[in-house]
């Protein structure tokens, strides 16, 4: 070995071995996830197109400290296709999914009343009208209730603009009645800005959270809704109809404004849950400048410290399978499989931040999350090994965590008037029933990010551990990353099957399309 090519080894190290995607011809590819300058890339060959290499995560030493949290999922015992292609062209779910589904995308619409040059889900102009029938959401939704060991228990109505739908509220109930116990509906909020009375009516229908895009607080950074966004706010505080901020982050477009936007949101904590950012994914009509746009987790999150001066903080936050600790530990105590989030380490990072007067406090600054971890770990291990009397060592487990939870929070730094060990033991006693979760979640605003995959970065092994997922009218459960990142295999394939051209639409309907139509977002 050569000095240049030990220099070359010292610099560059081969974290571990995925497949990928061509971003030319889509073509299944073998992929090095390597470290290099304190940096991590996804490298690859097309033996027709070359060589190419892109940022996968921007921060080294963090996605190590992401890696420590994988936990490995246990998939379906009745996935819904068989194997018969190579992943991520046999999705269905297939047996090799690692995952269940933790929140299912069900497109209700395709129309739109806004055109964003950001947008994931279109490049062109689809024409025809994809809106499945309540009888196919029926079935699509009794699909996903009929997944095990885990049924579905959390469902977002998407689209296009689902509000575009005349029976929005009759789909929000069906899914009630299915027995979902979370539904959220993606929304631009639009109309929900001119029509209290559709705020009224989905929230009484059932409808948990409005997750509603907010790109900035600038009328720059978000063309889409700038305007709508007070009345939004005011129409859904009016009905009690929670709200999660959705920012697209692109960098060099609106980066500047992560800090601002969790100031904005922790202003109107009464009604807004919380933010979950997502960092750009370079599909559908979003151009392909991958070195101009491309920005990663990490990246998002020092510049959200940078931007709130530190006292939210890159180290604050923690992956997403980080909670898995949690979910074994009810699955113990109930004798049966439960829902855990199995995604992938670099799928996502979260973290909840509370409010002490007008400072905002991150969990981890008064809780010893990986230690609380540690100790959950160690109770399930007691009630797992139990070989007789399991039912009293399950209660004794739910005692002590109960009593030892005071261990991990300190109270002197804890925001005032918060008892959060109270809180949490409320809920466990509860062994993490739903309607328990709520008080914590009317405390705290949750932070969180989810990065999807576009053709530059794909990773085989993310998208067979993604927990998001779409159904479809062919009876199929797609994961996220499958069905937007390859549309000419999924997404488009199915909605034009389902769909009708838009004159026969507009024939049928006695309505024109344009008729919905707002406004045009350029770049």
């Amino acid at each position: 070995m050569n000095g240049s090519e030990a220099k070359r080894e010292d610099a560059e190290k081969l974290l571990r071995k995925t497949l990928s995607l061509c971003p030319v011809c889509n073509k299944l590819i073998e992929a090095n996830v390597v470290e290099r300058n304190g940096k991590v890339f996804i490298e690859k060959v097309c033996d027709e197109h070359g060589k190419f290499s892109d940022v996968y995560w921007a921060d080294a030493e963090y996605y190590k400290r992401a890696s420590k949290f994988f936990v490995e999922g246990r998939g379906l015992e009745n996935p819904n296709t068989p194997s018969l292609l190579p992943c991520p062209f046999a999705c269905g779910l297939c047996s090799r999914h690692r995952s269940h589904t933790a929140l299912a995308n069900l497109v209700v619409t395709n129309r739109c009343d806004l055109r964003c040059w950001y947008c994931f889900f279109y490049s062109e102009r689809a024409g025809y009208v994809y809106e499945p029938t309540l009888k196919q959401i029926e079935e699509m939704l009794k699909l996903l209730r009929k997944q095990k060991p885990v049924p579905c228990t959390a469902i977002q109505l998407t689209g296009g603009e689902p509000t575009l739908r005349d029976d929005l509220v009759e789909i929000i109930k069906l899914c009630k009645r299915l027995g979902f116990r979370h539904v959220q509906v993606n929304t631009n909020g639009v109309r929900l800005s001119r029509d209290p009375e559709l705020a009224r009516r989905i929230r009484e229908a059932g409808t948990n959270t409005i997750y509603l895009s907010f790109d900035g607080t600038t009328e720059k950074t978000n063309p889409k809704n700038h305007r709508e966004v007070p009345k939004i706010i005011e129409n859904c505080r009016k009905v009690g109809l929670g709200i999660v901020f959705v920012p697209t982050i692109i960098n060099t477009v609106n980066d500047h404004e992560i800090g601002n936007i969790v100031r904005f949101a922790s202003k109107n904590m009464d009604i807004v849950r919380g933010v979950n950012f997502q960092p750009v994914s370079l599909v559908g009509s979003m151009p392909r400048e991958v070195e101009k746009f491309r920005i990663t987790i990490p990246e998002v999150l020092q510049r959200l410290e940078e931007q709130t001066q530190g006292e939210i903080c890159k180290e604050d936050f923690y992956p997403i399978p980080c909670v898995a600790p949690i979910s074994h530990f009810v699955e113990a105590i109930k004798g049966r499989r439960t829902y855990e989030f199995t995604c992938s380490p670099w799928c996502g990072a979260a973290t909840y931040v509370f409010k002490d007067g007008d400072k905002l406090v991150p969990i981890t600054r008064f809780v010893d999350v990986e230690g609380f971890f540690e100790y959950v770990r160690e109770l399930t291990r007691e009630v797992n090994s139990a070989k007789r009397f399991k039912f009293a060592k399950k209660i004794a487990a739910l005692v002590k965590l109960a009593r030892n939870l005071k261990r991990f929070v300190d109270t002197e730094k804890q925001p005032r008037g918060l008892h959060l060990e109270k809180m949490l033991s409320h809920i466990f006693l509860k062994r993490g029933e739903y309607r328990a979760l709520g008080a914590f979640h009317h405390r705290a605003l949750f932070i969180g990010m989810m990065h999807f995959m576009d053709q530059w970065n794909y990773d085989v092994a993310r998208v067979q551990r993604c927990v998001i997922h779409y159904v479809t009218p062919d009876m199929r459960v797609i994961p996220f990353c499958a069905f937007n990142v390859l549309p000419h295999v999924y997404r488009d394939v199915v909605q034009k099957k389902y769909g009708m051209p838009v004159e026969e639409w507009e024939r049928k309907t006695g309505r024109k399309l344009a008729d919905d139509f707002c406004r045009t977002i350029s770049k």
